[in-house]
């Protein structure tokens, strides 16, 4: 008798394991902020296997004046004194609207090797985070250095029912001392109305084609200006723009580095104490926390990453300690804040690799719009664009790459001399704001298209060399620089 009930027990266990309904993984992996010996991957568990397709229910939002409750029948940009209001037609929710995803609760595990081997190092398990848009984020280290890794990230309900699993690969960055050639990509802007692929945005797949060392989004990832107004709707931003195939197929192969701006921190030219009914209830403090639950970043959003010998790039954090746009300009009007001033100086003295490349969510040499105030190359910010300016100027070797413009460019600063480079935005639909005649004295080259910039940066006969192209989103070459180490 008492055999038969161990054995009663047991497959009552196996049914109640069967039927556990395993989570998916419709928003794939990412990789990010890769070094030498060291990764993050970012992971989320969903409750469907696939996204709600195209031609979903969207949200509706209408809006009322802060002062008088009378509704606000035109809204031109992002008025600050019009308060949203976000209904679901047909009875839907935000776990109904096209593109949504919604999260699930379960196990996760990471397994990873160098690619030339055959026996995996595994992390623990882990259950993702309910509260965190059911992510988890897994900090692997002790990696060698300049090393292609495969990983398979397994999952399930528990452990006992976790049989599924989802594979990616990525390169650790080589050693400071190895000279080895290291190509990396650059966009900015993806709203996601302005796709241009059924999978999402053709820059994806051509970016792949170049099968760069690591990638570097610089902000702008998604607008949460128009229907961006509650947590739950920010974060069906992230999950309708990274459940496009496209951009899953990318992140699972491909290390990046993250950057926000202010359209996925809160709306447009955001600073921390900007006052806006417009946004409802989305708060700057509320973007920053669900920009760090959406990427795999770590605790720091301002970090240096050396990548050989030859390559060192500084990421900057460009919203969490600046200035109010209207304070006036001066010695205490920041972007940057003093502590991330005073290491970016540093930091870049203390550099000994060959060539030095500040990655900027805005620009620091533009030409920029005169109606703008937001960044470096305004007036607005004048006092420290020029510092940093004539900071980078005084330093061999270093360079600028920016987002945020809608435009691609080569500008060099006609006082210091700094060379900067637009990525421009992901999609030829995204592009505007400037106009191909407009060519400046600043401009070596100008394009006003969308596309990506490929950075490699190599040896030519024996000595180092950088490269910046700008593509089309077709993968066509549109303009190249070479600059040789000097």
């Amino acid at each position: 008798m008492k055999n038969l009930a161990i054995l009663c027990m047991a497959l009552l266990l196996n049914i109640a394991c069967a039927t556990v309904e395993s989570p998916h993984m419709a928003t794939g992996i990412k990789i990010g902020e890769v070094t030498d010996t060291e990764a993050i991957v970012w992971v989320r568990l969903t409750l469907n296997e696939a996204r709600v397709d195209f031609g979903g229910p969207l949200p509706i939002v209408t809006y009322t004046h802060v002062d008088t409750g009378e509704p606000v029948t035109e809204v031109r940009g992002r008025p600050r004194y019009a308060v949203p209001h976000v209904e679901f037609p047909d009875g839907s929710s935000v776990a109904t609207l096209e593109g949504a995803v919604p999260g699930a609760e379960g196990v996760v595990r990471v397994r990873y090797r160098p690619e030339s081997e055959t026996e995996f190092a595994a992390t623990p398990w882990s259950s993702v985070d309910p509260d965190a848009d059911f992510t988890h984020q897994f900090r692997l280290t002790g990696l060698k250095p300049g090393t292609r890794y495969a990983l398979s990230v397994d999952y399930g309900a528990n452990r006992s029912a976790a049989h599924e699993s989802l594979g990616g690969a990525f390169r650790t960055a080589p050693a400071a001392d190895t000279i080895e050639p290291v190509t990396f990509t650059v966009v900015t802007g993806q709203r996601y109305p302005n796709r241009d692929a059924d999978d999402g945005w053709k820059i994806y797949a051509e970016m792949q084609n170049l099968d760069p060392n690591f990638f570097v989004h610089t902000g702008d990832i998604l607008y949460y200006d128009q229907l961006g107004k509650t947590e739950d709707l920010a974060n069906w931003h992230w999950q309708r723009t990274y459940s496009l195939k496209s951009l899953v197929e990318f992140h699972r192969n491909v290390a990046s580095y993250f950057i926000k701006d202010d359209h996925d921190t809160l709306v447009d030219d955001a600073w921390p104490t900007m006052e806006t009914a417009f946004m409802g209830d989305m708060t700057f403090v509320k973007g920053k926390e669900i920009f760090l639950e959406q990427v795999p970043m770590g605790e720091k959003t301002y970090r240096t990453v050396r990548w050989g010998k030859d390559l060192q790039v500084w990421l900057v954090e460009g919203r969490d300690y600046r200035s109010a746009n209207t304070m006036e300009d001066g010695p205490d009007k920041t972007i940057w804040g003093r502590e991330q001033m005073e290491w970016f100086k540093r930091t870049v003295e203390e550099s000994e690799a060959t060539f030095r490349v500040l990655i900027s969510p805005t620009p620091l040499v533009g030409t920029d719009r005169s109606s703008k105030r937001d960044n470096h190359a305004n007036a607005s910010f004048a006092y420290e664009g020029n510092m940093l300016r004539e900071f980078i100027a005084s330093q061999e070797n270093m360079y600028v790459v920016c987002g945020d413009r809608h435009w691609q460019y080569v500008s060099v600063d006609q006082v210091h001399g700094v060379n900067e480079f637009s990525s421009g935005p992901a999609s030829d639909k995204h592009a505007g704001g400037w106009s191909n005649d407009q060519l400046l004295p600043e401009h070596q080259d100008l394009n006003v298209i969308g596309g990506f910039l490929a950075v490699t940066v190599a040896r030519q006969d024996g000595l180092p060399v950088l490269i910046a192209r700008h593509y089309g989103v077709d993968g066509r070459i549109l303009n190249e620089d070479r600059v040789a180490m000097q």
